[in-house]
């Protein structure tokens, strides 16, 4: 949820910490810090607000400095917040330091237990500064240094957290050990950068493609010291693995650093949304398999036996990723004949779910890391079921624990907003449902129609994207409204559950998505004329049952906007945004595309952060 940041080297580590804060601010945003220790003392900086702020804030010290021979720094630490425990101030902005200010600790995640660390440490005497679960960690690292002279800073990093309990990727600086940082890892990422003659430590690859694309990710238990020149890696159960000899082999990241720049656009949600063409060619590149007209999905692991005896298919998201499995569940009963549904991860875990050996779970999360889904797959092992992840990073938990799956080839997502990755999660579901259909009874036939459709889609995609000018005007036009409906029926439902979901989540318009079958048992009470409702219109069997919808919406004065591939008559809505006539079952994959450039235009006419919308982070990690 938070973003973390550590180097070790030769280089002058502010510059360093600053510019992988402000690639990661897209995982917590309201406050910042960072310390570095300069000839043998803590330096600490931390601001409310964001990155910037602390980049200000550095420089007006560094102005008001008498110093001209200031020691540069190679070692530091830094944090961007998203907050759990206190308000978002600059005393509860990481890092949190001991009372003798030697021990510095930046953490992401929720330690469940603090209220009994802090009170063992008030009775001795600790005096606590802010309001965090972390500030505990700082006091406790310095109390077993202290009470044991010959203990290293790993030793004490692995005295404290074998008493904490709760989710942790946390990051330790000693000033009295000035050429190594402690790195640990439980329930929240941390990724080791490996750099010539350096060191780095991240909670996301963002930080590092600047500097290496060497990396070693982290697993849950893992402890890592880092040095300038070495590493070495132990566990909290204290099986240690040295330097070269370590079992974490650096695997190589395929992003660079220009991947993560902005470039003609203005924000990363814009620069993503027209990133889809490119990202739906990645996603297809090598898995159409054109003689026998099916998929090829090497990373599930399944032959053609095992494919044939899956009997059900579950999909497992938060948010977003739960919409793009109601797609993909849709497609796969349309096109394999298997009974599919989908279910938010955070419930599943949660309701002491019938695991049934037949069943094919999917475990779909853009990051890889989304707590409720990881401790999903867990669940699933524990109780023997058949899971497979859908992930855009190499290396995540959900991707490691599952050890089998689907890569997406979104390319990296920035901003907070899911677009690019939601459109390559229904695009692999729909070779993944093509595969079982090919196993099973869809036809040669049909197989090349689906296998047609989906090379047809980046140029479909690229043809929308075109018309964003006549999609932003109608954006315009209703985006002072307080309330929207999004109204879907069958393939269009999770279109318009996604549709709502963006424009609540950056532009804090109140929307709600109904099917448009339960309109008439309640809903239409809501309808009256400054509540425009947004209609999804595949051109499928059910146009004159969407037409009907958009009647009784009408007769109720009530905007309509018709997001539509289908002919409908001229006049019947008040706005319409045309969507190019798809493979039937593919169509709800372009419908997305439309939506998000709504909701983007919306909240640019409202003046809102779109990368950055408020109480929500990219990449959720914290119960």
């Amino acid at each position: 949820m938070c973003g973390i940041v550590g180097y070790v080297g030769k280089r002058d580590v502010t510059p360093v910490l600053i510019e992988g804060l402000h690639r990661l601010e897209y995982r917590g945003y309201d406050s910042a810090g960072l310390a570095v220790i300069s000839r043998g003392r803590l330096q600490l900086t931390k601001t409310a607000g964001r990155v910037q702020d602390l980049r200000d804030k550095l420089a007006a010290r560094q102005n008001a400095s008498t110093s001209a021979s200031a020691a540069k720094a190679t070692i530091g630490i830094g944090h961007t917040r998203w907050a759990t425990h206190g308000e978002p101030n600059e005393t509860n902005a990481h890092p949190h330091t001991d009372a003798g200010n030697r021990i510095a600790v930046v953490h992401n995640g929720i330690i469940e237990n603090a209220e009994q660390l802090r009170d063992q440490l008030l009775a001795t005497g600790v005096h606590f500064t802010s309001d965090t679960d972390t500030e505990a960690l700082a006091h406790m690292i310095a109390a077993e240094l202290a009470a044991d002279e010959d203990a290293t800073l790993e030793d004490a990093v692995i005295r404290t957290l074998r008493r904490v309990e709760g989710a942790y990727g946390l990051v330790v600086m000693d000033t009295k050990h000035p050429d190594q940082l402690v790195v640990a890892r439980n329930g929240s990422p941390l990724v080791l950068g490996l750099g010539e003659n350096e060191m780095f430590a991240a909670s996301d690859v963002a930080a590092l493609v600047r500097y290496t694309r060497q990396v070693i990710y982290l697993e849950d238990g893992d402890v890592a010291t880092i040095k300038a020149t070495s590493y070495h890696t132990t566990t909290l159960t204290g099986t240690q693995e040295r330097d070269g000899n370590s079992s974490k082999v650096p695997t190589t990241v395929e992003a660079d650093a220009d991947d993560y720049e902005l470039g003609q656009f203005s924000d990363y949600m814009r620069k993503e949304i027209h990133e889809q063409p490119g990202a739906i060619r990645r996603a297809l590149r090598g898995r159409l398999e054109e003689r026998f007209a099916t998929a090829r999905l090497g990373g599930i692991n399944f032959d053609a036996r095992e494919l044939r005896n899956i009997k059900n298919v579950k999909f497992l998201g938060c948010g977003s990723a739960y919409y793009a499995g109601q797609m993909g569940a849709a497609l796969i009963e349309e096109l394999a004949r298997i009974p599919a549904d989908a279910e938010p991860a955070s419930e599943f875990r949660y309701r002491s779910p019938v695991v049934d050996p037949d069943t094919l779970y999917v475990a779909v999360s853009q990051s890889g890391e989304t707590i409720d889904t990881l401790m999903a797959v867990q669940e699933l092992r524990r109780k023997g079921g058949q899971v497979i992840g859908a992930v855009n990073v190499v290396g995540s938990a959900i991707g490691r624990e599952c050890g089998h799956g689907i890569f997406l080839h979104a390319g990296p997502e920035v901003a907070v907003a899911s677009t690019k990755a939601l459109t390559n999660m229904a695009v692999n579901f729909a070779l993944l449902a093509l595969l079982l259909g090919r196993v099973r009874d869809l036809s040669s036939a049909s197989g090349e129609r689906v296998v047609n459709g989906l090379r047809n889609l980046p140029a479909q995609v690229a043809e929308i994207l075109a018309e964003e000018d006549a999609i932003e005007t109608i954006a315009n036009r209703y985006a002072n409204a307080e309330h929207m409906f999004f109204i879907g029926r069958v393939r269009g439902w999770p279109v318009a559950r996604e549709g709502a979901q963006k424009l609540k989540e950056i532009s804090y318009v109140h929307a709600e998505a109904y099917q448009a079958g339960e309109l008439k048992h309640g809903p239409l009470a809501l309808i009256q004329p400054d509540m425009p409702s947004v209609v999804i219109i595949p051109s499928d069997d059910l146009i004159a049952k969407n037409i009907s919808t958009i009647e009784q919406i009408k007769a109720r004065g009530g905007p309509v906007i018709a997001v539509t591939s289908a002919d409908i008559p001229d006049g019947l809505a008040d706005a319409v945004i045309r969507v190019p006539r798809a493979e039937p079952e593919l169509e709800p994959i372009l419908f997305n595309i439309p939506l998000q450039l709504l909701a983007y235009h919306a909240a640019a006419k409202l003046g809102r952060d779109i990368d950055k919308p408020r109480n929500l982070a990219k990449s959720v990690t914290v119960e």
